[in-house]
């Protein structure tokens, strides 16, 4: 009840910032980021604009990919009509793709810039059963599996960058309280909603992938220290505000639910701040590992907070991802 208390009324956290705290805000006091190049995910539309936006207006130079171009070059065309001076490049990449992720890491090097600051934001919810082009089921692989070789690719380049420019690399992968929603053996349940249309629920395949995302950030994090690498992970909850995440469910009932929460629900700039806080802030330097929400550092849910869970899944993950053989997703239990 308390916690509520605080979240309803803004209350600020040890980091002088809370619920009600905006991206601009929480970036104010950091860093000139003309130095900095950022890949963000999930950039044409919702938090991730937001966050693209204040970036660049903080100067950061911004990669956007997307599966769609023409809405990455209106969020880029938006940006520019506000701030001229920034630097960005759209590429286009479909994160359900394990291929299409390949393809955008070689474009991206080739582009021989370097990378500070990658924000694996974007996400899918969906009411109705998919399956990737790679057999994996739909939700999963947009919001984890092409995230996890998104970053495995671009690791090398993250470290090499901070080792030349002395600069902490930050890696923020955007989840949700929704993760604390998923219980049981994760890699069960994913061959269950793979293999079975039947089997197969949007919110707790949603709560599934968003765990994955917590799992990946404190094995990353583990990775990344035993490299004695300058590149921090960390994981976000951004909060609840109605974005086109919603988009597959339109209409009366989900418009009535979204009223009778609205005391809960955040702005866009309210939801980008935690993300922004933890990409940018000098509070968060070495920090690594962790969770937040509301840009303070919270705990994730008891499975979320599993470091064998976590291993676990990374190995299953590299197995998916491995170009070396097509193991069908039914092999991957138990493991």
């Amino acid at each position: 009840m308390l916690e509520t208390v605080k979240y309803l009324i803004g209350s600020a956290g040890a980091s002088g910032f809370s619920s009600k705290s905006t991206a601009e805000q929480v970036t104010d006091a950091c860093p000139d980021l003309r130095s900095i190049t950022a890949i963000i995910t999930g950039a044409t539309s919702g938090i991730g604009a937001e966050t693209a936006r204040v970036l660049a207006k903080r100067g950061a130079r911004l990669v956007l990919p997307a599966r769609s171009l023409k809405a990455a070059e209106d969020t880029k065309a938006r940006i520019l009509s506000e701030i001229p001076e920034s630097q960005i490049i759209v590429m286009w990449l479909d994160l359900s793709s394990l291929d299409s992720v390949r393809r955008f890491v070689s474009e991206f090097e080739s582009l021989d810039l370097p990378l500070n600051l990658l924000i694996n934001n974007a996400g899918k919810f969906s009411y109705d059963h998919g399956i990737s082009e790679d057999g994996v089921e739909m939700t999963f692989a947009t919001n984890y599996l092409g995230h996890f070789l998104l970053t495995k690719l671009l690791m090398k380049k993250m470290i090499e960058t901070a080792k030349s420019s002395g600069v902490e690399g930050r890696i923020v992968n955007v989840s949700s309280s929704i993760h604390s929603w998923f219980s049981g053996d994760m890699i069960r349940y994913l061959r269950l909603i793979t293999k079975n249309k039947s089997d197969y629920d949007g919110t707790r395949a949603y709560a599934l992938s968003k765990l994955a995302n917590v799992l990946h950030t404190k094995e990353l994090d583990r990775r990344l220290r035993e490299m004695e690498a300058n590149v921090t992970a960390n994981c976000v909850h951004p909060g609840i505000v109605r974005t086109r995440l919603t988009r597959d469910r339109e209409g009366l009932v989900t418009d009535l639910v979204f009223f009778l929460a609205s005391k809960l629900l955040k702005t866009i700039p309210q939801a980008a701040a935690t993300t922004c806080y933890v990409a940018t802030n000098p509070r968060v330097e070495n920090a690594s590992g962790k969770y937040y929400s509301d840009c303070n550092e919270s705990s994730p849910s008891k499975l979320g907070s599993s470091l064998a869970e976590a291993a676990r899944l990374w190995a299953v993950s590299e197995k998916m991802v491995s170009t070396d053989s097509n193991i069908p997703v039914d092999q991957f239990y138990p493991v």
